[in-house]
């Protein structure tokens, strides 16, 4: 007994001193590891971030709307209210009055002498008044002064000032504008998806926290697989170093004629097999700690060690008090996503059936131009502004929303169905996994009777074999059964880790904070 003592304490020095050269990780620090260079659990931060963006975006249809517009038009060709020959007129209209106005003139004039001439043969005296009177140096100076007035070219020039107006400067267009729009009555839309928004947000933390889960439970895996390993490693050295120390006792009892050659080539097959189980457990150990090192974003070639690795014991398994299933929905993020796009759908019914119903929105502006539209197109800046509101009443358009409303229901629906469904398995599954629990404690109390027994068992037949009692036979079965107990001492400790993860994967215990 006190040989294998020594052989496990040297085992496990040699582990311990190989140890200090590798880097020594606990298992919160393996998880955290895998949290960081995790890929998927990555990509559900960056899905997250998103839905908070998206959330921002649907709050910002609750605030007004406002946008600046400006514009430049360059314009070639000429543009006229009037035609050419409107135009024509305007620009003459002062030679034209003063052409006519002396036509006037000379017909007045034509008109008086013939009626005077007529006046003669009836009335000389009259006549004679009128002659006298045509004659007057007063009436004669007005009538120089009225021939000899020309106004043609003062009306001319209104006319083309006037004609000028009509042909407006817009070959270089100016235009700037500042809207304002204000949704007043939406039908709930804009509510509605702002708590879609908001659900979607809280959907992309459920899968976070579910991808979260899922990438604890496979380090842990990894990480108790690789204690198992290295504890069964350590057994195989130790069970390999007391078969050869076995086999050279028998070497000895051989030539001292107290033994047979078939004992002694029996405890070296025996010897034999313990390497060949030496050298898988290495490989095994190997391959799990490259594993290890690709969960926790280390390269696969690194050397660890971890902080389980090489004890003598199993370490207690720490297994949470059972929450109730109330609890366990609320914090598994399966049951949190489904109820979440349950709620969701529900928004969606709200959102279709807003296409229903009248929308108002108020509505405001303000624009400048140059040339200006105020006060006949003048080539400077001027504004103008103006307010209103806008009504939309839908009245018919194939029943395209009725049947996105139903549609929505049925989502709604499925979900909700799918919700119960999910219920029932996670009930069933921590049900099952709380009687592995209890069947797996009774396991290890067996396997901890049964350790002690094979040990003590292994002490008397050592003691035997040397005193040459009892055959090697009986003495190799006594160190199978060792070699057997340990061996499920070391599966029950770990199968217990194990269970617990899978617990607390169960219970919602594990939850990610992005």
């Amino acid at each position: 007994m006190k040989k294998l003592l020594i052989t496990i304490l040297a085992a496990t020095s040699i582990s311990c001193v190989g140890a200090m050269a590798q880097r020594l990780l606990s298992l919160e620090e393996c998880r955290e590891m895998a949290v960081q260079s995790d890929k998927e659990l990555e990509q559900a931060k960056t899905s997250l971030e998103m839905a908070g963006y998206d959330r921002k975006i649907a709050r910002a249809n609750y605030l007004p709307n406002v946008s600046a517009t400006g514009a430049y038009l360059y314009n070639p060709n000429d543009i006229s209210i009037i035609s050419d020959a409107t135009s024509a007129t305007l620009t003459n209209m002062g030679t034209t009055i003063h052409g006519m106005s002396q036509q006037y003139q000379q017909q007045v004039m034509s008109d008086l002498t013939a009626y005077i001439q007529k006046l003669a043969a009836t009335d000389p005296a009259g006549a004679m008044r009128y002659m006298q009177l045509m004659q007057d140096p007063l009436l004669q100076a007005l009538i120089g002064k009225l021939q000899a007035t020309d106004l043609s070219a003062v009306i001319n020039a209104i006319g083309q000032d006037i004609d000028d107006a009509l042909h407006p400067d817009l070959e270089n267009i100016l235009v700037g504008a500042v809207t304002v729009q204000q949704p007043i009555v939406m039908g709930g839309k804009i509510v509605a998806a702002y708590k879609i928004a908001k659900l979607a947000e809280q959907l992309a933390e459920a899968r976070y926290d579910q991808r979260y889960q899922q990438a604890i439970v496979e380090v842990d895996q990894a990480y108790w697989q690789i204690v198992s390993i290295a504890a069964k490693k350590d057994l195989a050295e130790a069970y390999a170093e007391l078969l050869h120390n076995m086999e050279r006792d028998a070497e000895i009892a051989v030539r001292e004629g107290v033994s047979t050659e078939s004992d002694a080539l029996q405890i070296k097959v025996k010897a034999n097999e313990a390497d060949m189980l030496k050298t898988k457990s290495e490989n095994g150990l190997t391959l799990a700690k490259m594993l290890l090192c690709k969960r926790i974003g280390l390269p696969l070639d690194s050397g660890i060690a971890l902080a389980d690795e090489g004890l003598e014991r199993i370490p207690a398994a720490r297994i949470g008090s059972g929450k109730s299933m109330e609890e366990i929905f609320e914090d598994r993020p399966e049951t949190r996503s489904l109820e979440l796009a349950s709620r969701i759908y529900d928004g969606k019914v709200a959102v279709a059936r807003a296409d229903m119903l009248p929308k108002v929105a108020a509505m405001g502006g303000y624009m400048v131009s140059n040339p200006s539209l105020k006060n006949g197109f003048e080539k400077q800046w001027n504004g103008y502004w103006g307010v209103g509101v806008v009504v939309n009443v839908p009245i018919f358009h194939g029943f395209e929303a009725l049947n996105k409303t139903r549609k929505a229901k049925a989502e709604a629906t499925l979900y909700r169905s799918r919700l119960e469904d999910a219920k029932e398995l996670i009930n069933l599954q921590v049900t099952q996994l709380r009687k592995q629990e209890i069947e797996a404690v009774e396991k290890l109390g067996m396997a901890e009777s049964n350790l002690s027994s094979a040990e003590e068992n292994l002490r008397t037949a050592t003691i035997g074999f040397n005193e040459g009692v009892i055959t090697a036979n009986t003495a190799m079965a006594a160190q199978t059964a060792w070699l057997q107990a340990h061996s499920e001492y070391i599966d029950a400790g770990i199968e217990l880790q194990m269970l617990a993860s899978n617990i607390d994967k169960a219970e919602g215990n594990h939850r990610g904070i992005p």
